[in-house]
């Protein structure tokens, strides 16, 4: 824990590079290289702390307000240049406080008046006392090797080496990329059919040779890795609880930071001694299975438990079913035996299924993907219209991949089945399928009404996410993702509503909507709306007397614009339905991406522990290492199989229903028991997983070819027409078919 010594002024110091540079580590040579030759201008007592970017912190003043340097420092020689570079920064005093120990004695203690904040003239700071307790944690992540580009491109691109880009305009005359070298540098390329990378825009292109160009060390790759790089990076940087404690401490004693001139420099003294902090252990709920089961009620043991000898408790019923393999690999006759397992072990547990598929098994090539599945729809359709069944279509479509290639059918198939022939598919590659509709299980005391702020009254929880597109994407939409539960009071199932929004916008744009049609009136629309009325549909015109909202993906800097943004529309949505239709809203954001870790404080008692000797599930923080006056909490709700056990963070933003921390924890972890994938608990609330994993499918709808122009599957007209920051149309959603938005097909 870091101890807060003298310090009473802190200014915050803005700091321009020019020419501007990516790179942090090259930022900070030139400063510490400014620090270095310009010491007596910055008052050599001084040791600032630099971000890396544009942020400079002193304890004091400095000697001037605006001052602009000229620094030279050594190039790279990994990068081909030589000698040195002269960089221009300027150094402008952008804002100062005071910090009066008493006051932040106060504050950490959670007895200081105005709760959360110390406002001053020139800077308005937070302080939290997360921020106090020097968090330390070991992160992995890849980076590009260092090599030659044409080293890259024949390893890893595997590509064909051909003539490409080689002729361009050079004043009003056309040269090739050989003599421009030959001429400009006096260089003869060796490799001279090979093609160009194109450095710059589109408007002006720059084509540098393959030959001339390296990969330089240190540059993170961004991008989604393959299954075969995430197994070899889990297994690279799986440790144990015990490991990684030590692997931390470890850095602290070799970083001595407790020396550092830095820390001295505002005041701070650091420990190398892990923060003890209190826990308790919430206990598991009891979970209920169909009565006609063996094992009607089930106790999981330590986060986990199985379906044997127990039945689903609403396991739902499949009458027209229909099986397609692309996987060559595989017999026929191997994947007729597959279905019959398949439908038997489906019945043992309570999914009612017909033994026969409506048209014959067939294996097709992968090349004939949309045409194959669009035939089984055809002649599917065909059979149950002579067999008389009116308004009936296939309910289940089983497709067999191949191992190798996978993903690059799944959303193919996902895209064709949800958006265009409104069939929920289940893609399997080995003895892996999923129920389609009913429940698996619900929590014990939500069928008897026992849980407070839940059951006693229509309560309806909802989850929420925004996807945004990888690095490098600068073109496409993120995705909205709000998910709701349909079935009061057991909370198990639930319904989605996605839709696109400008590039990398946080805020969920389409919540609620109100446009006007034709007459000049308004319509009213969104997410919120949408997933209300199907609550109301699914229990009896009961409207929820209670929403609580649990939302991922938001920063600590974004809290505010989300809350106010978000809780905004959903008050507006729920006012649009009825007047004075105000339900009281509890407003949570969840967040994993933090390095907070809790290690058990005796590494060899087994009763503090679970096998993986990570944390037992149900481990609940909510003092030291929070925040002193508001609410929030660390939930280690699931046990460990491998590695480190990371907890989630959930703070409470808003709460109209008054929760108590011991019943907002207890409904946390226990929903955590009822996600339908896998008899196991789970690292973060259910809702929030459905959205993040319907966001994500929605991601492949808009990743297959031209879309259909007919809005956002929220239902929303606004999809459609909303333009980005830039002027240019957000593309919308395909419509998810309606028949499948009844199922959790995103599960």
């Amino acid at each position: 824990m870091d101890e807060i010594c003298d310090m009473y002024s802190l200014h915050f110091i803005y700091v321009a590079i020019a020419p501007e540079l990516r790179s942090r580590e090259r930022n900070r040579n030139i400063i510490n290289e400014l620090l270095r030759s310009h010491k007596k201008y910055l008052d050599g007592r001084r040791s600032p702390a630099y971000d890396g970017r544009k942020g400079m912190f002193t304890a004091g003043a400095l000697p001037f307000t605006d001052r602009e340097f000229v620094v030279k420092i050594a190039n790279d020689p990994e990068r081909g240049n030589q000698g040195e570079k002269e960089f221009k920064v300027t150094i402008k005093c952008a804002g100062a406080a005071n910090l009066y120990m008493h006051s932040l004695k106060q504050f950490l203690a959670g007895t200081y008046p105005s709760q959360d904040r110390f406002s001053h003239k020139h800077l308005d700071i937070r302080i939290l006392i997360v921020a106090l307790n020097g968090g330390e944690d070991i992160s992995a992540t890849t980076f590009y090797k260092a090599q030659p580009v044409i080293d890259f491109a024949l390893d890893y691109l595997n590509m064909n080496i051909r003539d490409a880009y080689s002729r361009f305009d050079q004043d009003g005359t056309r040269v090739s990329v050989v003599q421009y070298f030959n001429r400009q540098y006096s260089y003869s390329l060796k490799y001279i059919n090979w093609p160009c990378l194109q450095a710059g825009s589109d408007s002006r292109p720059t084509y540098l040779p393959m030959e001339v160009c390296r990969i330089v060390k240190g540059q993170r790759y961004s991008r989604k890795l393959n299954e075969c790089q995430v197994t070899r990076m889990l297994r690279l940087a799986r440790e144990t609880p015990e490991e990684r404690e030590n692997s931390i401490l470890e850095i602290a004693n070799e970083n001595n930071y407790g020396n550092d001139y830095h820390a001295r420099e505002f005041g701070i003294g650091v420990t190398n001694q892990l923060a003890l902090v209190d826990a308790r252990v919430l206990p598991a709920p009891m979970l209920k299975y169909h009565d006609s089961g063996q094992e009607k009620v089930c106790n999981p043991s330590i986060g986990q438990w199985n379906m044997n000898n127990k039945r689903m408790l609403n396991g739902g019923s499949i009458n027209y079913w229909a099986c397609l393999t692309f996987a060559s690999c595989v017999r026929l006759a191997e994947v007729r035996t597959f279905c019959k397992e398949l439908v038997r072990v489906c019945n043992s547990i309570g999914m009612q299924i017909t033994g026969e598929p409506c048209v014959r098994i067939r294996q097709e090539r992968q090349d004939h993907l949309d045409a194959a599945v669009r035939d089984i729809h055809r002649q599917s359709a065909e059979f149950l219209s002579q067999q008389g069944v009116i308004g009936q279509q296939l309910e289940l479509l089983v497709i067999v991949l191949p191992d190798a290639n996978a993903t690059v059918f799944y959303g193919r198939i996902k895209r064709l089945c949800e958006t265009e022939l409104g069939v929920i598919t289940q893609c399997c590659l080995a003895r892996n399928v999923q129920n389609v509709g009913g429940r698996n299980t619900v929590l014990e005391d939500a069928l008897h009404r026992r849980i407070p702020l839940l059951t006693d009254m229509p309560t309806m929880i909802f989850g929420a996410d925004v996807t945004h597109p990888p690095a490098g994407e600068d073109s496409s939409p993120s995705i909205a993702a709000v998910v709701a539960s349909m079935d009061w009071p057991e909370v198990s199932k639930y319904k989605c509503s996605v839709s696109s929004q400008s590039h990398r916008e946080e805020i969920i744009a389409d919540l609620f909507t109100e446009v006007k049609d034709s007459q000049n009136r308004l319509v009213y629309g969104g997410m919120i709306r949408e997933l209300i009325e199907s609550f109301r549909k699914a229990n009896g015109s009961y409207k929820p007397g209670r929403i609580i909202f649990y939302r991922d993906g938001v920063s600590e800097g974004q809290f505010s614009q989300v809350l106010l943004s978000e809780m905004d529309a959903i008050r507006k949505a729920c006012a649009s339905i009825e007047e004075g239709y105000l339900p009281p809203v509890t407003f949570v954001v969840v967040q994993k991406r933090h390095h907070t870790r809790l290690f058990p404080e005796d590494h060899h008692a087994r009763d503090q522990m679970d096998r993986s000797r990570n944390i037992l599930p149900g481990t609940v923080v909510d003092t030291k290492i929070c925040h002193p006056s508001e609410f929030d909490f660390y939930l280690c709700s699931h046990s460990g199989i491998q590695g480190t056990s990371h907890p989630t963070h959930y703070y409470v933003l808003f709460d109209e229903n008054n929760f108590s921390a011991d019943a907002l924890q207890t409904l946390t972890y226990h929903l955590c028991y009822t996600y339908a994938r896998c008899t196991r608990s789970v690292s973060i609330v259910p809702p929030v997983y459905y959205a993040h994993l319907a966001a994500s499918r929605a991601r492949h709808y808009l990743e297959e070819g031209s879309l259909p122009d007919h809005g956002s599957s929220s239902a929303s007209a606004a999809g459609g027409s909303r333009r980005n920051d830039r002027g240019v149309p957000v593309k919308p959603l395909p419509e998810i078919k309606e028949n499948v938005k009844q199922f959790m097909f995103y599960c």
